[in-house]
């Protein structure tokens, strides 16, 4: 069985484990039901997200020129303390920006690789959690802006991490924290615009992930600069595909790219 289509991030569901949807233009595929199968996987080329063109994806799925143009990449997306709608100042697009950035967002604890800090719409929650391989996470403040998000981020990073180490997260090389004390203890130095929105009772949201076995050395797929490749698929967890020689394949970061996958 062979299935084509321009690569986006994977659906999920909040399962026990998290299930994966691959979704192409006319195919929609549960991969966990491709777990243990032989897949190949080959390069067809490019599709832009925004003007769908066979040009080369620079990031986020877009080519050069889209980058610099789509409201879906401007800098607040990834730095959401430079959000402005609710001044009413426009970056790119004030209709756009206004109904993404003035909903209620959540600023959140998530261990993956450590502990680290992180923002994303409540209407994203606990999808940005798998999104990041997060075993266990906990809402910090529920705010009415990604502004106010922002800069509560900004402001617990000189306490808390805010990245992912992303081999560590697929060796599962973790260990479990009591997200509630790391909460209770970063509480004073939110700022005070958002003291008002901390969460004061809550618990942990518990992940599991379909990983048969995890890379001990993970290395990572190019899969245009290897134009194809041939693995058997041993587990899904943030937007990775694992496979059995330990190779792995980020998802989203390959979004844009029309690839060929094959069941062999």
């Amino acid at each position: 069985m062979t299935y084509q289509g321009v690569l986006t991030k994977m659906r999920t569901e909040f399962k026990d484990p998290i299930q994966y949807y691959l979704v192409f233009e006319n195919d929609f595929i549960h991969m966990n039901q491709l777990l243990t199968k032989t897949i190949q996987m080959e390069f067809v080329g490019y599709q832009c997200l925004n003007c769908s063109l066979n040009k080369p994806i620079y990031r986020q799925g877009f080519c050069k020129s889209c980058f610099f143009d789509v409201p879906q990449a401007a800098d607040w997306i990834i730095k959401p303390e430079l959000s402005k709608a609710h001044l009413d100042e426009e970056e790119r697009d004030l209709e756009y920006e206004k109904r993404v950035q003035l909903q209620p967002h959540i600023v959140y604890l998530a261990n993956s690789s450590n502990v680290k800090v992180g923002v994303t719409r409540k209407s994203q929650v606990p999808t940005r959690w798998i999104d990041q391989g997060a075993h266990e996470a906990i809402e910090i403040v529920e705010v009415p802006n990604r502004y106010l998000a922002g800069i509560t981020e900004i402001a617990l990073k000189d306490y808390v991490a805010d990245k992912t180490n992303w081999r560590n997260m697929l060796k599962n090389d973790v260990k479990d924290e009591d997200l509630v004390v790391w909460r209770n203890r970063l509480k004073a130095h939110i700022p005070a615009e958002a003291q008002d929105y901390y969460i004061e009772t809550n618990t942990e949201t518990q992940l599991v992930f379909p990983v048969q076995h995890y890379p001990k050395k993970p290395k990572s797929l190019n899969i245009v600069k290897a134009a194809s490749y041939t693995g058997t698929l041993v587990g899904l967890k943030g937007q990775y595909l694992i496979f059995e020689d330990e190779t792995v394949f980020n998802v989203r970061s390959n979004e844009g790219l029309v690839v060929k996958l094959s069941l062999l």
